[in-house]
C-alpha cells in the first residue's frame, strides 16, 4: 500500500512526461487547424486527411499550397467543372488568372496554337491558366512561373466521341455531311466525310491529341510517334486526371498541390439532358477507338497511370477522402439550395441570365442551375457569391473574372505611377489575328461553339 521514495519519484516523472506529451499534442492540434486557414466547417475530418502522400511529394500540411497551376482544358472531359473549381480557388486566394483577349472570346483563339499574345494584358503575370487552348509547352513555360504544375484531363474515347458528334453536329463539316446525322454511318466510312485540313476537323478525329499539341492525323501504324507523344505528355504533366474517376482524380490533385478539402469542392456543370445522349450500339466503341487511335492510346496509358498513383496513395485512404469530399459537397449544396437538392433546368427555365448555359444549335440541350429566390435570407453577401460562382457557366464567369482583374490592374497601375504623364499611359493594344479572314473565323468559331463535359 505504501510506495518507497524512489518509486514515488519514478511515478512523478511518468506523470510529468505524460503532461508534456499532452501539451505537445494540443500544440500540434492548434497548429494543424491554423495551417488549414481556420476552416472549422469540418474540423474533425482534417485529422482523417493525413493519408500517406505520394512518394514524390511531401505529406499534405507540411508545405504551403501550390498556387501556380496550368490546367489544359480539353473538350468533353468535365474540364468546365475543373475550370470553375480553379477560378474559385484563384479568387479565394487573390491569384491572377490568365484570360483571353476579347478577340479570342472565352478561349485562347482555339484552334490556333497558343501564344502569349492571346492573353489579356490585364491578367498578367498569371498564377493560373485554364481556358481552352491548343497546347504549346514552350510558350506556356515562358508565360507561367517556373514552379508551375501542369495538369490535364482525359475521357474514355467512346463516350467522348459520341459527345463530340452530338454536340458539334451542326458546326463540324465532317459531321454535317453525314446523312441523318448518323454516328454509325460516319464510323462505317469516316474518310468519306472527314476532311483533315478543314478548320473544324479537330472535333472529328483525335481531339485530345490535337488539344495536347499533337498531330491528330498521324497514321495509326506510326507506333514510334504515338509512343514518343505519350511519353512527352507524361513528362510535362504532373497529373493527368480521368473524367470517369473525377473524384479519385481530385484526391490526387489535392495531394499534389497540398490543397484543403474545401479547395476541391465542385458542382457538375454543362451537362446534356438524357434525351440528348445516345447509347453506343455493339461494335461502335471499337470503331471509335480505331478511328481515334492516338486518343485511345493516351487514355489507356494515363488511365493505368492514375490507378498506379491511387494504389501508391492507398485504396483505403482514397476511399476515405472521396467519402469526405462527397459529404462536404452535400453540405455545401444544401447550404446553397436548401434541403432539396437543386434540379437541373434548361436554359429557358433559369431566371438569372448569368446562370444560363450557352445552347448549341440542334437537338442538344445543355442544362444548368438556378439559385433559390430566398437565398439572401440569412445569407451573407460572401456566402451568396460563393453559391452563385459555384454554378456559374464558363462564359459568364470568364467575363466576371476579367472585369474584376481589369479593375485591380488599373487600380494597381495608378498606385505604381501616380505622377506619370498622360502620354506614357498608352492604350491597351489587343493583338488580333493577322488577316481579316482570320479575325472573322476566330469570332465565328468562339461565338458559335461552347464546351461541356458531355
Amino acid at each position: 500500500l505504501f510506495l518507497s521514495p524512489s518509486a514515488v519519484a519514478v511515478k512523478q516523472r511518468a506523470m510529468s512526461q505524460k503532461k508534456i506529451f499532452l501539451v505537445i499534442i494540443a500544440i500540434s492540434t492548434v497548429s494543424l487547424l491554423l495551417h488549414h486557414g481556420g476552416h472549422f466547417s469540418w474540423p474533425m475530418e482534417a485529422f482523417h486527411l493525413g493519408c500517406p502522400s505520394l512518394r514524390s511529394h511531401p505529406a499534405t500540411g507540411l508545405k504551403p499550397k501550390s498556387t501556380n497551376v496550368a490546367f489544359l482544358k480539353t473538350h468533353k472531359t468535365a474540364s468546365t467543372t475543373m475550370q470553375n473549381l480553379l477560378f474559385r480557388f484563384a479568387e479565394r486566394n487573390n491569384l491572377t488568372v490568365a484570360l483571353p483577349v476579347q478577340a479570342c472570346s472565352h478561349q485562347f483563339c482555339y484552334p490556333r496554337v497558343f501564344t502569349s499574345h492571346f492573353v489579356h494584358p490585364h491578367t498578367m503575370p498569371p498564377n493560373i491558366i485554364t481556358s481552352h487552348m491548343r497546347f504549346n509547352k514552350a510558350e506556356l513555360q515562358r508565360l507561367m512561373p517556373n514552379d508551375t504544375i501542369y495538369v490535364t484531363i482525359l475521357r474514355e474515347p467512346g463516350s467522348m466521341f459520341e459527345s463530340l458528334f452530338s454536340y458539334y453536329n451542326q458546326y463540324c463539316q465532317s459531321f454535317k455531311r453525314v446523312p441523318n446525322g448518323s454516328l454509325e454511318a460516319f464510323l462505317e466510312e469516316p474518310w468519306r466525310y472527314y476532311r483533315p485540313d478543314e478548320k473544324d476537323s479537330m472535333y472529328a478525329r483525335n481531339t485530345l491529341t490535337f488539344d495536347l499539341g499533337g498531330d491528330k492525323d498521324r497514321p495509326a501504324t506510326d507506333v514510334a510517334y504515338a509512343r514518343a507523344f505519350v511519353a512527352e505528355v507524361d513528362r510535362v504533366f504532373s497529373l493527368v486526371m480521368i473524367a470517369e474517376y473525377f473524384d479519385e482524380s481530385l484526391v490526387l490533385l489535392r495531394h499534389l498541390l497540398s490543397w484543403d478539402l474545401d479547395d476541391i469542392l465542385y458542382v457538375k456543370l454543362n451537362m446534356r439532358t438524357l434525351s440528348s445522349k445516345r447509347s453506343l450500339s455493339p461494335g461502335l466503341p471499337s470503331k471509335i477507338r480505331a478511328w481515334n487511335s492516338l486518343d485511345a492510346r493516351l487514355y489507356d496509358h494515363f488511365n493505368a497511370s492514375l490507378w498506379r498513383q491511387l494504389s501508391a496513395l492507398g485504396p483505403a485512404c482514397v476511399a476515405r477522402e472521396v467519402r469526405l469530399l462527397r459529404r462536404a459537397q452535400d453540405r455545401l449544396m444544401k447550404s446553397c439550395f436548401g434541403e432539396q437538392m437543386p434540379l437541373l433546368r434548361s436554359a429557358s427555365q433559369i431566371k438569372n441570365k448569368d446562370l444560363r448555359p450557352w445552347q448549341p444549335i440542334g437537338k442538344v440541350d445543355i442544362v444548368g442551375y438556378d439559385l433559390p429566390v430566398n437565398l439572401s435570407h440569412g445569407f451573407s453577401s460572401q456566402s451568396q457569391e460563393l453559391c452563385l460562382k459555384l454554378i456559374m457557366p464558363e462564359v459568364q464567369y470568364t467575363r466576371v473574372l476579367l472585369r474584376s482583374q481589369s479593375l485591380n490592374y488599373r487600380r494597381n497601375y495608378q498606385l505604381r505611377s501616380p505622377q506619370q504623364p498622360r502620354t506614357l499611359q498608352q492604350p491597351i493594344r489587343t493583338v488580333l489575328p493577322r488577316h481579316q479572314g482570320e479575325i472573322k473565323n476566330c469570332w465565328i468559331l468562339n461565338l458559335a461553339i461552347h464546351f461541356d463535359q458531355d
